[in-house]
């Protein structure tokens, strides 16, 4: 039997704070997520970012909480579901999240429990980066290195240009009558400057303008090139101009540089210095609609967008559970 673990970023378990300060400290104080000295990371997460931020991230949470609970958290079993229906009985397929529950460490003993003799392991990051990508393998190794018998792991670090995934975005877009907006907007999950940096053993990164505009051996691993090859791939496909769309990046943390531009200057611009009245967003480093799609796009930067002079901001949906994507997911860990 084989095993398949799918895995995304993670959810607190409750709206509520103590619940999201139990999820911001398992995350922030990950050293692939802020990779600092670890007295600094400590200090900074339990003396000031877990404690002010989790009450005013739980409110967000609040608002979008479903019945079902954490989007992120029923989409990944709704999901799940349908690859272990689609596989059959060959396959044993169990659903992770890198922070909080279910865990990783628990979906890999229901898979060694159920007799798999390899796992494959599927994160639902489609461009890879250290913080979220290396941080699931680097975690599913150590739950692994704890144990006598270690199966056969296959990795798959990332599919920024996979056709099928590709398709379902312009699928989704195409909900909407991209020619009424004014712009485009791929708004992508930001990093800071200094981890693309330590990912380069090229000296390639940041030394021009352009180096995340063409994929190539030299940046293949680069989160920000794969997300300008995930853009393009979308963009050719929709027909759209360059002139027409801009890449950007969301959800600054602190004062360091971040990948640029920010989504939220982008937005300002577009509003206030050229007249935009209409915005389409994109945000595909997200497979399933969370906090950073629904609510930090959906509803903050939409208000900041009509603050600015703007009309209307619509967000494309994320691939969620949607057959199509349960589909492709299952067709693509058979081979």
């Amino acid at each position: 039997m084989t095993g398949i673990l799918i895995v995304n970023l993670g959810t607190p378990d409750a709206p509520t704070r103590a619940a999201v300060y139990r999820y911001l400290k398992q995350f922030l104080l990950d050293p692939r997520v802020i990779d600092i000295n670890p007295i600094a990371r400590n200090l900074l997460v339990r003396g000031i970012i877990a404690p002010f931020r989790s009450g005013k991230s739980a409110l967000a949470y609040q608002e979008l909480w479903t019945d079902n609970g954490s989007p992120l958290k029923f989409y990944g079993e709704r999901l799940v579901a349908q690859v272990q229906q689609i596989l059959g009985s060959d396959y044993q397929v169990e659903l992770g999240m890198r922070y909080q529950n279910p865990s990783i460490e628990s979906a890999i003993d229901r898979l060694m429990q159920a007799k798999v003799d390899c796992i494959k392991v599927f994160s639902l990051f489609p461009q890879y980066a250290s913080a979220t990508v290396g941080s699931v393998h680097e975690e599913v190794m150590r739950v692994l290195s704890k144990k006598q018998i270690i199966p056969a792991v296959d990795f798959i670090s990332s599919y920024a240009t996979w056709p099928a995934m590709i398709d379902m975005y312009v699928q989704n877009a195409r909900q909407f009558d991209i020619s009424s907006y004014d712009h485009i907007l791929f708004s992508y999950h930001g990093l800071p400057q200094r981890q693309l940096i330590k990912g380069d053993a090229f000296n390639h990164c940041l030394k021009n303008a352009d180096c995340c505009q063409t994929l190539t051996p030299t940046n293949q691993f680069c989160y920000s090139a794969q997300c300008y090859a995930t853009t393009r791939a979308i963009a050719e496909k929709l027909d759209l101009k360059p002139e027409q769309y801009t890449v950007c990046f969301q959800s600054r943390l602190g004062r360091d540089p971040w990948t640029q531009p920010y989504t939220v200057k982008t937005i300002e611009t577009l509003a206030r210095e050229k007249g935009a009245k209409q915005l389409l967003v994109f945000c595909p480093a997200f497979t399933a609609d969370c906090l950073e799609t629904t609510i930090e796009i959906g509803s903050e930067y939409k208000e900041d967008f009509e603050k600015w002079g703007g009309d209307h901001l619509d967000l494309v949906p994320s691939l969620n559970d949607s057959p199509e994507w349960a589909q492709a997911i299952a067709l693509f860990l058979k081979n």
